[in-house]
Parts: structure tokens; sequence; C-alpha cells
């Protein structure tokens, strides 16, 4: 079937008229045909789901955001992170956003490039988090970053509490360096006093043009069985030199260590003859108990929003079905499908 996609003009009116089916049959990819890279979901007490993106979009918003009752059809919502952080006021670069549901209170992760970066080039990215009573937003800065850093190493928050130990963790990492861990305060707008990053996943150096773990990023973590499992992507999202997919480990612990295993067999989704460098996703699981892996991935057929732009920049939507073989997920045929696909059951 067709996916539908309701530019923001339209966005109440869809919401009060809707004629989407709750469950549709059939979706195929692309599910957002427009730029909304880095995907993240949290499904709302209510049982809507709401994806987050990189800033973006037209007209430009800081944090993406959309709405879909059957996550196959998307309305995509006004700006998430309206007004930007005191600390981040003049400057660009929101990205790859994490929202979690805690209690009654929604919790935005995101990275952003501070305003001091303008007269100090050493300066990078930091880690923040914003805070709403509702899944869309507005949300509302914590008036001051988590951790800032040079170059892009403090990107792509996600919080995650352990189920096991209670703890409440935020993995990050990229810029050529290794995935970390630490455990979050109570508030969980802080660290917690006396906590320290944890090394999970590092790079590998190497010449090989194959291997996707030259940078790594882009985590997402969920506990199946006696099993977390670690997604992440690597090595080059896009550009001219896109070359991008997604990976998994897995560990007994939240903090690692995580076992990791060797090529191919690490890979949940690469590229295919249609879609180039799919990666940096997130996980969720319908109501049948079917995990679904949604991610960005770029069209060979349309790599660009505008002519002027780079190559490889128009990152879309994308999603499919996970497999468990011997305890591992991937994407059948490791590569992001095309044409009519089953649909994820949502009640």
């Amino acid at each position: 079937m067709k996916n539908k996609l309701v530019v923001p003009a339209l966005a109440g009116l869809a919401a009060a008229c809707t004629t989407v089916p709750h469950s549709p049959r059939t979706f195929a990819n692309p599910l957002i045909d427009a730029n909304f890279p880095d995907p993240a979901m949290v499904r709302a007490s209510d049982g809507t789901y709401y994806l987050y993106g990189t800033q973006g979009g037209e007209p430009n918003r800081n944090i993406q955001v959309a709405r879909s009752t059957n996550l196959v059809d998307w309305t995509i919502l006004p700006d998430a992170l309206p007004v930007k952080p005191s600390w981040a006021s003049k400057t660009q670069d929101f990205w790859a956003p994490d929202v979690q549901r805690f209690g009654g209170k929604y919790y935005l992760y995101y990275s952003a490039k501070p305003d001091a970066a303008l007269s100090d080039d050493k300066l990078g990215l930091c880690l923040a988090v914003a805070t709403s009573s509702e899944p869309g937003g507005p949300f509302i800065d914590s008036g001051r970053p988590l951790q800032c850093g040079e170059s892009f190493v403090n990107i792509d928050p996600f919080a995650f509490d352990d189920p096991a130990t209670g703890k409440k963790l935020l993995y990050w990492g990229s810029g050529f360096g290794p995935i970390k861990v630490q455990e979050l305060a109570d508030d969980r707008i802080s660290f917690r006093r006396g906590s320290v990053p944890k090394d999970l996943l590092s790079v590998i150096k190497t010449q090989d043009a194959a291997e996707y773990q030259r940078l790594v990023e882009g985590v997402w973590v969920i506990r199946r069985n006696d099993y977390y499992y670690l997604f992440y992507s690597g090595d080059n999202c896009c550009g001219p030199n896109a070359h991008y997919a997604t990976m998994v480990a897995r560990s007994r612990s939240a903090t690692g260590p995580f076992e990791t295993r060797g090529r191919p067999l690490y890979l949940v989704v690469e590229a295919n003859e249609r879609w180039l460098a799919p990666g940096h996703n997130a996980v969720v699981q319908d109501d049948a108990g079917t995990d679904w892996l949604l991610y960005h991935g770029v069209d060979r057929q349309r790599s660009r929003a505008q002519p002027s732009d780079d190559v490889n920049s128009r990152r879309v939507l994308l999603m499919d079905r996970l497999e468990w073989v011997s305890g591992w997920p991937r994407v059948k045929g490791l590569g992001p499908s095309s044409g009519p696909q089953p649909a994820p059951v949502v009640r």
C-alpha cells in the first residue's frame, strides 16, 4: 500500500479526521519519504508512537518529530524543541535525539553545538537533555549541557533503565572514539555523583574498506531473554563516501562486556541495490510480539533533497522486521526491503 506522509499544514486536520486503518495489512519503504535521519521512537501512554530525528525538515526544525498510530502512516508535527537552549542559542547542529517516558514526563536526550564553539574551534558538540509533559513537545532544555568535548565525540545519547539493577544509564559516543555508558542521577538530567563513563565498544582501525567499525555510534539497547543487545552503526553515514550499516553486540549485563561476532555475522542490515548506508536505528515491538527495526537509509534513486545538496545526504525512514537466528537479530536478507511487506500488528 502507499504510505501517507501528512505535511505540517495538514497535521491538525489529519489528527482530527483520520481515515488511516489502525493496523494496515502491508507497508512499503520508505515510510517517510523525506530527510529524517537518526530516528528514535517512544510509545506514549495512549499507545501512539512518536518518532524523533536530527535537525532538518521544511521548514527547518531543531528536532524533528512525527506521530503514528500504526507504525506505517506518519504525520509530521511542529518542532519538538522550538526554543534553542541558552547555551546553544546562536548555533545549529542539533543531532540524534532520543526520547524516553519515565513516569508522567518525557525526557529528550540530544546533542548540540554550544555557542562557545563559535570562538573556540577545539570545542565540539555537547550532550544535553530537555523535558516535556507531552511526547510531541515542546521540550524545554534543562539549562546546561550534560557534557561537552572536542569534535563530535559527545553525540547520539540513548537512555535506558536497567531492569536487573534499577540503574538509570546513558549510552553515547562517536568521533572515532568508543561507545560509552554512565549512570544518570535520579533527576535524569545529570550524571550520578561519583559515576564515571565506561568504554563498551571501541573502533576497529583497519584498512579493510568493507569494515564498518572504523567509527561506531547510534546506540539502541534492548533486553531479550537473558541478554542485552546493543545495536550500533558505523562508519560513514552520508556524503560521497557513504558507507554505513547497523550492527549488534550482546552481553549478560547492561554495562558489558559485550560480545561481538566476526564479519559478516555482526551485521543486522547493510546496503543493497536500492538502499545505501542503512543505519542509526530504533527497535520497537508490535502488539503481536514481533520486533521491528526503524532506521534511515539513502534511496539511490533520489539521494539529494535539492540539486545543490551533497550526494547521499537525503536519509529517509525505513522499517523492516527483525528475525532472530540462534539468539542474534537481523533483517531478512541483511538488506532493506523494497515492495509490499506484512505490516506490524497494532491494536
